[in-house]
């Protein structure tokens, strides 16, 4: 039973508490799941002083109507976590205002999208008609336990972004995103092999003139993953390899898109086989793989990458 239930109207101030943690701690999944460092309590002050930059401490108290000690306290938050900087206004030397450092500002592109699904899903939990503020409450509480609030934001996420995701061919002025993406993967998970180093410096020459190929994912002008079709010594056979994902839009399946694009790309083109190497320490990966059709194959001796250790192919015929 729960017992702050029972307590009605007297228990409201905890109710209300209990309610707003777990919904703290549910958008903190979602944050997370995105790899995002960020602390929902911070939210509004890092909100109010993105919507006013170069704001002072006393200005966001009065706009949120927060105390001094706890502004104080969330501003330097967020100073900690180099959200924010201080700078000191050029008439009056004891006034501080407060601005959104260039990583808030960068922060604040990525974020975006998901507040506006936070705002969907919440608007449509509390969505309901009720005869008072506890009964309200109740209902709130009892969609939260039916419904995990985090993972409905998450799709919610996945498929608004999905739906601003186009695939672009390749294009020589992409040359430089194909090189960083893949190089900041390598280097995150392995280390870049001068085989790497190679063609990744000069995609064109070691890819597409020779009959490969180079996908883009790109977003709001923005290009956030790629992968190449490079063509083996066997005809019809093509290495799906270079897939990469930004950082900052990994969890949005894009990656997936990616793929799925590579398959419809070489069964529209009467491609025999795609295969790809990889390495056992993927473990997401090699499920993703498996689970689109690609089965483990031997990996020969002659392997053109040191960190494989697995070897996978798809065949289209």
């Amino acid at each position: 039973m729960d017992a702050l239930k029972g307590f009605g109207e007297l228990g409201l101030g905890s109710r209300l508490k209990r309610l707003s943690e777990q919904m703290m701690k549910e958008t903190q999944v979602v944050y997370d799941h995105f790899n995002i460092d960020f602390d929902p309590y911070l939210f509004p002050v890092f909100k109010i002083i993105a919507n006013c930059d170069n704001i002072t401490n006393a200005q966001i108290v009065e706009k949120l109507q927060i105390s001094q000690p706890a502004i104080t306290q969330f501003v330097n938050k967020l100073i900690k976590k180099e959200l924010v900087s201080i700078n000191y206004d050029y008439k009056d030397k004891r006034k501080k205002n407060i601005a959104l450092s260039d990583k808030g500002k960068h922060l604040l592109l990525v974020i975006k999208p998901i507040w506006i699904s936070i705002d969907t899903v919440i608007k449509d939990l509390s969505s309901r008609s009720s005869k008072n503020l506890i009964d309200h409450i109740n209902q709130l509480e009892e969609k939260l336990t039916n419904q995990s609030m985090s993972t409905t934001i998450i799709n919610q996420v996945k498929m608004n972004v999905k739906n601003t995701i186009e695939i672009i061919s390749f294009d020589n002025q992409y040359s430089k995103d194909f090189y960083d993406l893949n190089i900041e993967w390598l280097k995150a998970f392995f280390y870049v092999e001068p085989y790497d180093e190679e063609i990744l410096s000069k995609p064109k020459t070691y890819i597409i003139d020779k009959g490969g190929h180079i996908f883009f994912a790109k977003r709001n002008e923005t290009i956030v993953g790629t992968v190449a079709l490079l063509p083996t010594k066997e005809d019809g056979v093509f290495e799906l390899t270079k897939m990469a994902v930004s950082p900052k839009h990994r969890g949005y399946k894009i990656g997936q898109q990616l793929m799925q694009h590579c398959i419809d790309f070489a069964k529209k083109h009467n491609f025999k086989t795609l295969i790809l190497y990889s390495s056992t320490k993927l473990e997401n990966a090699i499920y993703i793989y498996r689970k689109y059709g690609f089965i483990e194959i031997p990996v020969e001796p002659d392997c053109p990458y040191v960190r494989s250790d697995i070897k996978m192919e798809f065949n289209l015929s």
